[in-house]
């Protein structure tokens, strides 16, 4: 039975470090997860997968780094919070969208990263 969903204040748990990150996106409030299997993230998705239904959250696996952000983006653009996982080498992929990323101020102004020239 997972813990990171575990509702007693003040209680201390013994938690890995990817147990830690999944149960810190629960008390953040984030609702959408995404993300691109590959150690030493997997856990992170692995874990809020195990209680997405019980915490009304919605979590997936993309299929690769970049539509993992570009998911994690729009449900931020939506107005909720989310959260998105992968390794470090995975950067480089999700790089062509996170390099137009920070053209967009709020999000009114999403549809701009698509429009410019």
């Amino acid at each position: 039975m997972p813990i990171i969903d575990l509702d007693e204040p003040g209680k201390e748990l013994l938690l890995m470090g990817n147990e830690a990150i999944a149960r810190g996106a629960l008390e953040a409030g984030v609702k959408v997860c995404t993300a691109y299997p590959g150690t030493p993230s997997t856990e992170i998705i692995g874990r809020l997968a195990e209680v997405a239904e019980r915490m009304d959250i919605h979590v997936e696996w993309s299929v690769n780094e970049k539509v993992a952000l570009e998911v994690a983006a729009a449900a931020v653009f939506s107005g909720l919070r989310a959260i998105c996982a992968m390794k470090q080498n995975g950067l480089n992929v999700a790089s062509d969208f996170l390099i137009d990323f920070d053209l967009v101020k709020d999000r009114h102004r999403a549809h701009d990263i698509y429009s410019m020239p």
